[in-house]
């Protein structure tokens, strides 16, 4: 008899204490426990509606928001820009190369002048004046007069590197006007003198050619005439 009436009471304790837990919710700690293990629920508690504004806010990809200034993302983003201005800096250099010029009569004062040594010889100066640096490539065209010839390069005097000027700065040719021991040709007197200026190929036009003054007594000359290439050094330039 004592234990047919002692399942009902155990039974009625166990109805007594579910009801009390949820009709309260005060002592419904295991309730909480399980809501933070449930999927799709957040740790710190937010509700499914608070997860949907959530994702609303931040979709998939968005690069805006919190995702785009912290993290590895806003490291990339600034290293892009860094690179960004080096390419602005490539750029800024190449202007500086389209104003490299051929010089040539219009943006140079050209002089030529005989020189007591040594014998012979005459001293072309050219004197960059424009805004830009200007090469003097290969060596001068010079033509005294009406002559119907070209006078020869003096090979040896070749530079390694074309003669660039910087605005303000000049470059020298030296002349061989005639043959120390009397063996050269049709010697004659030059009045006028024409400098020519070659491009950036072999014979090709530089631009504008000079005049520059001669002595009043002109210059003589024979047919051993040489010139000498352009070049930076004055005294080099008259070593021929």
């Amino acid at each position: 008899m004592r234990k047919y009436h002692a399942l009902p009471v155990a039974l009625l304790a166990a109805l007594a204490l579910t009801a009390c837990e949820d009709g309260t919710g005060t002592r419904n700690e295991g309730a909480a426990a399980s809501t933070s293990i449930t999927p799709g629920t957040s740790a710190t508690g937010a509700t499914p509606g608070e997860r949907e504004a959530g994702a609303t806010q931040q979709p998939p990809g968005d690069t805006t928001g919190t995702a785009e200034t912290a993290g590895t993302t806003g490291t990339t983003q600034t290293t892009g820009k860094t690179g960004t201005t080096g390419k602005g800096t490539e750029k800024a250099g190449k202007p500086a190369d389209r104003t490299r010029v051929s010089c040539n009569g219009s943006n140079t004062t050209v002089t030529a002048q005989p020189v007591p040594r040594p014998l012979n010889h005459m001293l072309i100066t050219v004197r960059n004046t424009g805004s830009a640096n200007c090469d003097l490539t290969y060596h001068p065209v010079l033509r005294f007069d009406e002559m119907q010839w070209a006078p020869q390069a003096i090979e040896d005097s070749k530079p390694q590197a074309v003669t660039t000027l910087a605005p303000g700065e000049s470059g020298y040719a030296g002349v061989l006007l005639s043959a120390a021991d009397g063996s050269g040709e049709a010697g004659t007197t030059g009045r006028k003198l024409t400098v020519g200026f070659q491009g950036r190929t072999p014979n090709s036009d530089g631009g504008p050619a000079a005049l520059p003054a001669l002595p009043a007594e002109g210059v003589y000359y024979d047919s051993t005439l040489r010139v000498t290439y352009w070049l930076r050094d004055m005294d080099q330039a008259l070593s021929y």
